[in-house]
Order: C-alpha cells, then structure tokens, then sequence
C-alpha cells in the first residue's frame, strides 16, 4: 500500500505545560480490492479502522479510541491491540475521534463514515513533560458580565462594519447545524440564550467545552463571544478549536470573522484563504469571503485567486461569476482599462443567465455601463436591480446620479429622495438590532484588565 500523507498540528495550553502533537492520516476510502472489503458491512454501517503510534512510531498497545458521533449522545469506545491496530464497526455518520494512550493524548475529527465502506485515521501521540494533564487548556480571559449598548465602536467604515455583521450572523447560522443532544450544559445554555440571559449562557457553552472539548461545543463558545461583541476572546476559543480540529471548516471560518470583526485584517484574510483552501470544492467559504468589505482583503491578489477558483470549480453559480466580476472590475484601471471592462461584463451577463433575479448584478453592470458612459444602458440595469429588490440602497443613488447627467433632473430628484428615506430606515433598524445584543465585558486573566469594547 502506498504512504499515507501526515499533517501535523502542536497542541498546548497557554502556559507551555501541554505540547501533543499527533497527526492524522488523510482519509480515504478503500473499496472492495481490499482485504477488509471481503467482510459483508450492514448497508447502514462502515468500518473506521486505523493505528496509534507514539513519537518514535512504535506502536502503542491497550491505547483507548473514544469516538463520539455528530448529533448522537453516544460515545464509542475501543483498545488497541498489541499491534497498536483498532477497528470499529458503527452507524455511517460524522465523528470526533479522540485517544488516550501511555504519555500523551490526541483528537481528530470530524471524520465522515460512509455507508458499507472503510475509513483508515491513524493517530500519533508525542508525550509531554506532563501528559496527563487535562486535555482542556484554560483560557486567557474570562466573560464578568454586559453592559449597556451605548457603545456602537468597531473597525473601519459602515460598510466594513455591517459586512462584520453579516458575517457574524452567517457563522452563528453554521451553529445551529449541531443540535445540543444530550449535553445539559449545551442544551442549558441554549435556553439561557433564548431566554435572553447571554452571560449564563456564555457559562453554560464554557463549561460543556471544559467538560468534554468537541468540535461543536468550542464552536458553540466561540460563536457565543462573537456574537455578543468580543471578537478577541472568540479569536482565542476558534484558534482553540482550529488545533483540536483542524480539518473543521467552519471552524476556520468563525476564527476568519473574529480576526475580522477585531480589524486584525491580515490574520482575516489567512484564515479565509485556508478555508476556501482545506476542500476547494465546497462553495461555503468563498460565500464568506464574498462578504468582505475590507479593502486589504478584497482588494489582495489572494483574494482575486480564490475568486477566479471559485467560478472554475462552480460554473453553475451565478454569485461565483458575480463575486469574481465585482474582483476585476475593483482592481481595473479604470475607463480606459477596456479588458477589465470586458471581462467584468461577460461574468456578470454570465450571472445574470444563471439567476435572472440577481439584483446585485444588475448593479454592477449599471456601474460599468456608468463609468464607460453608456448612461441609458446604466439606467435600464439600475431599474431592474430595483425591481427585483427596492431595499437596495445604492441602486437609487447611482440611478439618481445617472438621471442628472441625462438631464432628467426631476428623476434624479426623485431616486435621491428615496435614497436618503431608504437610508434613514435602514440605519434605525440596524440600530435597534444592535441594541437587542448585549456586548460582553471580558477580563484578560493575564493582564489583570478589563477589555469592555473592542480597541479602536
């Protein structure tokens, strides 16, 4: 059989007394020209099987595999054999994988199991000074309390802004994919939240990852954080969970939006790149990364080439064309860069084929007709945008501009007019939304401070 590639990942709490470094073989599938296939799997069921190693790859007898299924309050145990070798049979789904062997620990995970196939992950163990510390790292911080929501502070322009809440609302939805289960203190703080106690809340999602450190419950706690206002404390439990699960997308992208919610714009854009990186092919992360309105990110060649990916790996998507044309035409050169303009307008003719009711597209191809002059052909694409979504802000202020430079001077009044209503109505609803979420007060353990919003 041909060498499995290895990652490695360190493993350590904030104070140096933990380092684990394990790695885990990338999965994959083996079918029936195998040994292992010639066994009859029940149709619902798969096989994981796999080794545990220690540091100098001697294989570790007796070692415990403890594997807990997705959404299943069940926790599977096995031990390897003098071999080091352990095999499962279990119900098809998605698990975390964690071992406890001589001198060291180690986790994985999630690792999908197929129907009727077999799943190899092999674990390697580094002991430490001290190994059998908890598996559980403190944190830096702690959550004392919330205050009033006078304080409206954040990182850049109002644009940036609402985009940090956009995309903090679409990793709070990715939460909501791992039900609590049996977990009581999951399931307590969940009530808590709706009950509109956040703090206990924040507790109660502390404590479930204290106790038991899975994937969904140090996403849970850090989108708990981020959500009511403390991007670097959500930063710490993400990076957390990234070195536990590191094969954890939505992971990486909850990690992504606290860097950004904090400004730290450079730490952002590494972890969005690694996400839409980790599995290329799933449109999630690029969905993400199309939200961002920060210039150092979107304006990156970084930036260009996962967008320019994303329409190659999902032609059939209309905001891959959409996101990849609002690219080129924001790094064009401007009216007299005609192939900027050419490009930008095949991809968003391209999105509009593939979803005729895009608003946004409709846009943006009124604001490349705009800068090349075509004013009526701006016009006719503004209306449209409008048709399909009246809210939409910007699309009667570039109609009103467009009107004015035709002549049409009562039009440009009138679309302004709407524009500044529109404008005022938004801007109170959005207040009122952010006046409904109480910001934490979060104390630095390490500092003996109090970091009560996020740095200017």
């Amino acid at each position: 059989m041909a060498a499995r590639p290895v990652s490695r990942v360190f493993l350590g709490d904030n104070k140096g007394s933990l380092m684990i470094r394990w790695c885990a073989a990338v999965l994959f599938l083996l079918w029936a020209p195998n040994a292992w296939a010639q066994e009859s799997l029940p149709s619902a069921s798969g096989v994981i099987t796999g080794s545990v190693l220690d540091a100098q790859h001697h294989a570790v007898a007796a070692a415990k595999v403890i594997l807990e299924r997705t959404g299943a309050p069940d926790v599977i145990t096995a031990q390897t054999d003098s071999n080091g070798m352990y095999r499962m049979s279990l119900p098809a789904g998605t698990y975390s994988v964690r071992v406890e062997g001589k001198g060291g620990k180690s986790a994985a995970g999630p690792v999908t199991l197929s129907p009727s196939k077999v799943a190899t992950l092999d674990l390697i163990l580094q002991p430490s000074a001290s190994a059998d510390l908890p598996f559980f790292d403190e944190p830096t911080f702690t959550v004392a309390g919330v205050k009033d929501n006078t304080y409206r502070g954040g990182h850049g322009s109002d644009a940036v802004l609402r985009s940090a809440e956009a995309l903090t609302q679409e990793t709070a939805s990715l939460a909501k994919a791992t039900p609590a289960g049996d977990d009581p203190n999951r399931a307590l703080a969940e009530r808590n939240e709706r009950a509109g106690h956040p703090l206990e809340a924040a507790r109660e999602f502390q404590r479930a990852a204290e106790l038991n450190p899975s994937e969904p419950n140090l996403y849970d706690w850090g989108t708990e954080l981020l959500t009511h206002r403390a991007p670097e404390a959500a930063a710490e439990v993400f990076s957390k969970g990234v070195r536990l699960f590191p094969q954890s997308v939505r992971m990486m992208l909850g990690l992504a939006t606290a860097w950004y919610t904090a400004g730290s714009y450079d730490k952002a854009g590494m972890w969005f790149y690694k996400a839409t990186d980790l599995d290329p092919g799933d449109p999630a992360p690029y969905l993400f990364l199309g939200k961002v309105q920060a210039r150092e990110i979107a304006e990156s060649p970084e930036y260009q080439q996962r967008m320019a990916r994303f329409v190659q790996l999902h032609p059939e998507s209309a905001l891959a064309h959409y996101y990849n044309a609002v690219t080129v035409w924001s790094r064009s050169g401007g009216p007299e860069d005609l192939e900027a303009s050419r490009k930008a307008r095949a991809l968003l003719e391209k999105a509009i084929a593939l979803d005729p009711r895009l608003a946004l597209a409709y846009l943006q191809l009124g604001i490349v007709n705009a800068t090349e002059q075509k004013y009526s052909d701006a016009i006719r694409e503004y209306r449209k945008a409008i048709e399909l979504s009246p809210a939409l802000e910007e699309a009667h202020y570039r109609l009103s501009a467009a009107y004015r430079l035709t002549g049409e001077q009562a039009k440009a009044e009138e679309e302004l007019a709407i524009y500044n209503r529109q404008s005022k109505l938004s801007a109170e609803a959005l207040e009122r939304e952010r006046s409904e979420i109480q910001q934490f007060i979060v104390n630095l353990k390490d500092h003996g401070r109090t970091q009560s919003k996020p740095p200017r």
